[in-house]
């Protein structure tokens, strides 16, 4: 499992149990989001606070499942990007079609 879940208020939380999010686990990470999104989740926060290192794969996943839950009515956030990953999403614009937060707190509040 990529994904470690949690319930907390209305939101589910996924903590990503990866170092690097690459092409090797990309499409096991999009099944998980997917099973999550199709069982009802209509408020997924992923957490990325243990990744230190992502690519294209990985970020080309985290879309797909964004398209599945907003075709559900549903939507996903992004907390805990280190500095570098943060500077990648803007980089390719990302920051624009994600609801990126520090922390999971303030992801529930934005909710």
């Amino acid at each position: 499992m990529i994904l470690q879940t949690h319930l907390l208020d209305s939101a589910l939380i996924a903590d990503i149990q990866l170092k690097e999010a690459n092409l090797a686990n990309s499409d096991q990470f999009k099944s998980e989001l997917i099973i999550l999104i199709n069982n009802g989740n209509k408020y997924i926060i992923v957490n990325f606070e243990q990744v230190i290192y992502i690519d294209s794969s990985f970020l080309g996943a985290l879309v797909s499942a964004l398209k599945l839950a907003m075709n559900n009515g549903g939507d996903i956030a992004i907390v805990g990007l280190n500095s570098d990953i943060r500077s990648l999403f803007q980089l390719v614009r990302l920051d624009k079609v994600f609801k990126i937060y520090t922390n999971t707190q303030e992801a529930l509040n934005g909710a």
